[in-house]
């Protein structure tokens, strides 16, 4: 899934093109949102029966899935709750998750969690298709996390041999999305916190992927500077629902929606957490707070000249002076995103998740796409750093 893109595009700078997601009806943020937005997005896909769609801790030890089950209720739209999806989205819960789906008769899937049950809802839709041959269902899409899989056309999860793979089509990005912040007062701190920095690497590597528009680079440096601001406001005061809400507004600018042709990781920091995250069962925030720092800081060697400028320019926003050079600023943005990452206690180590060090050239390899990729050797050695 998701090695990197090495296709040569011309610079987004000058030419280019944007289009929203085709699915997409509509975004609706706010705390307590849900019991008002809900029943809007079904009545505008016209949609009967929902299907529930969530993981077992958030079925199990909060009122949040009984809370979206109770409005579906209330308007006769509930047809069943599946709250087998586990990290990652093993492939075993999403077949008995498409069982039944199928069973109920349901006509919509309303995902309510983090990533996982969001690309598993898209997965279950994916493969459903591919069975009848006739049009995609939709999903409502309910986060509780900040990893903005709600805004992506791909679903990631992870196959029997434990690899993670992706299904995708332009027409699996949800149909509406709810932020409601008061429904992510359950998340756990850790998940909270490791996701918003995933969000940060959402909005970082969008600076230097292929294809993406300059306005939304610039949606990219508002969510920086809102991320960097409220994530530890949000350590600080886990409670306060104005600053969760703030922050699921900058997860979706991180990765605001965007129809793209061809579906691929968003840059090295992604790649390489998609080949570490299943295999080795670390949380995929876990993944951005292990690459993302020293993923930026190779880039004050390997980038373009386009994409230096992009990367360094995002220390304004921060609020921080330049350096004097784009090598320079590019490594102090480095600096401060690890200096966030331990503000937020998320400094972890490959040695802890018990990763193999003889693994290291194969994730290496696998990330990067290829075994002559010039940038091999520079990704084996940051792999490696990520053992200290």
């Amino acid at each position: 899934m998701s090695t990197l893109d090495q296709t040569k595009y011309e610079s987004s700078n000058l030419q280019g093109s944007y289009a929203w997601t085709d699915t997409l009806k509509g975004v609706y943020y706010g705390p307590g949102s849900v019991k008002t937005a809900l029943p809007k997005l079904l009545s505008i896909l016209g949609a009967k029966k929902a299907f529930v769609l969530t993981g077992r801790s958030l079925h199990d030890k909060t009122d949040v899935v009984k809370t979206v089950e109770n409005i579906l209720k209330q308007h006769n739209a509930y047809g069943a709750t599946f709250y087998e999806i586990g990290q990652h989205a093993p492939i075993s819960g999403i077949r008995d998750g498409l069982k039944l789906f199928k069973d109920v008769n349901a006509d919509v899937i309303v995902s309510v969690g983090g990533g996982s049950p969001i690309d598993a809802a898209k997965a279950i839709l994916y493969f459903q298709q591919q069975e009848t041959g006739g049009p995609y269902l939709r999903q409502i899409a309910i986060p509780t996390t900040l990893s903005a899989a709600e805004y992506t056309v791909g679903a990631g999860y992870t196959n029997d041999e434990g690899y993670k793979v992706a299904v995708s089509s332009p027409e699996l990005a949800p149909a509406g999305i709810i932020l409601d912040a008061e429904l992510t007062l359950a998340t756990p701190e850790r998940l909270w916190l490791s996701t918003g920095m995933r969000a940060v690497d959402h909005a970082v590597e969008n600076l230097y992927r292929p294809l993406v528009p300059p306005p939304i680079k610039h949606l990219c440096y508002a969510a920086l500077a809102d991320l960097f601001k409220y994530l530890p406001e949000s350590k600080g005061n886990p409670q306060a629902v104005d600053v969760r809400q703030k922050l699921q507004i900058a997860s979706w600018m991180s990765l605001w929606p965007l129809k793209l042709e061809k579906y691929s990781a968003l840059g090295l920091s992604h790649a390489l957490g998609h080949k570490l995250g299943a295999r080795y069962g670390i949380p995929h925030g876990i993944t951005s707070c292990l690459t993302l720092a020293p993923v930026v800081g190779l880039k004050a060697e390997t980038a373009s000249q386009e994409d230096k400028e992009w990367l360094a320019a995002a220390l304004f926003y921060l609020g921080k002076p330049s350096t004097g050079s784009l090598e320079g600023d590019i490594r102090k943005l480095s600096a401060e995103i690890q200096q966030l990452v331990d503000e937020l206690g998320l400094h972890s180590t490959l040695t802890e998740y018990k990763v193999p060090r003889e693994d290291v050239p194969q994730i290496a390899q696998l990330a990067v796409g290829s075994k002559d990729d010039p940038l091999l050797s520079k990704v084996v050695a940051l792999l490696e750093s990520l053992y200290a």
